[in-house]
């Protein structure tokens, strides 16, 4: 890969990095309990993967209109582990030193939010018991668990990534 289409994979990722990183401070300054709603999980979702197909169809142009499966592909990867990556460390930064009472406050909530998804599906009630009292014995803001997500989310938006690069990928038939 062209040191051109990687310094721009690195400058999307740094970029996303640098809006996650502003959605998660302005979330922790406004109003806490937003980390705990649904929707922003989804909107988080869109704009990374927004960024990585940007940052693949942006080397597809910057290679004169071609841009093999690998090429498309590390294209995204960067993009998406850098910005990541950027985000988790803000969310350690914040949860685990800056500000530890508020990742307790956080799980505490989450427990709760937790409770009233499994009434809603009228879990039984020994189970949904269980299941809290396991939750209750994680804290999803650790160290450990925070760079656990990384990793997950990391592989998850990788397999987005293979199927982004199968749709940017063009080549160059003539040439064959």
């Amino acid at each position: 890969m062209e040191s051109t289409t990687k310094s721009s994979a690195i400058n999307n990722g740094l970029y996303l990095g640098a809006i996650l990183a502003l959605i998660t401070v302005l979330i922790y300054a406004v109003n806490l309990d937003l980390f705990t709603e649904w929707w922003l999980g989804i909107i988080l979702f869109i704009i990374v993967v927004a960024y990585g197909v940007v940052s693949a169809i942006k080397s597809r142009t910057i290679l004169g209109g071609f841009i093999s499966f690998k090429q498309a592909f590390t294209s995204y990867f960067i993009t998406i582990a850098i910005g990541t990556l950027i985000s988790t460390v803000v969310g350690i930064a914040i949860f685990t030193f800056i500000d530890p009472e508020a990742a307790t406050y956080l799980n505490e909530q989450i427990l709760l939010v937790t409770k009233q998804t499994m009434e809603r599906f009228g879990m039984p009630q020994e189970a949904m018991q269980a299941a809290l009292d396991e939750a209750a014995k994680k804290d999803n803001f650790s160290l450990g668990m925070q760079g656990q997500g990384f990793v997950f989310r990391l592989a998850f938006y990788a397999v987005i990534g293979l199927i982004v690069a199968l749709i940017v990928k063009k080549t160059n038939d003539k040439e064959a």
